[in-house]
């Protein structure tokens, strides 16, 4: 059986499961007191830091799932990820209207390759 790595386990989660070679997360803005533009730009940085800490890259990413709020937030989304994303290396993505917690805009769920586990 393959080895499971888990990063930042807590009683209800763990911040990134690695198995296979592929790892799983959720990201959503530290700071929720910003707009929605504002917390994609949050989650994006912060997807761009635990890809660093799993050494993987942008180049890595397999799959990225998008909870928004407000659909209407899709255009700041779209702005900042055609920016974000290389060209010629975007991963399999869906973006869903959703309820979230409060304050929080969007919500990120990621799978990548994990090409170095820590």
């Amino acid at each position: 059986m393959s080895q499971i790595t888990r990063l930042g386990v807590s009683r209800r989660w763990s911040d990134v499961v690695i198995h296979n070679g592929v790892a799983y997360w959720v990201e959503v803005a530290s700071d929720t007191s910003q707009d929605a533009a504002g917390q994609v730009a949050q989650v994006l940085k912060q997807i761009d830091g635990t890809l660093a800490e799993i050494g993987s890259s942008r180049l890595d990413l397999l799959e990225v799932l998008i909870y928004l709020a407000d659909l209407d937030d899709a255009a700041a989304l779209n702005e900042h990820w055609d920016v974000w994303i290389p060209a010629g290396h975007a991963p399999v993505r869906a973006c869903v209207g959703a309820t979230l917690s409060p304050g929080c805009l969007v919500e990120m769920v990621i799978t990548a390759a994990a090409t170095n586990e820590p």
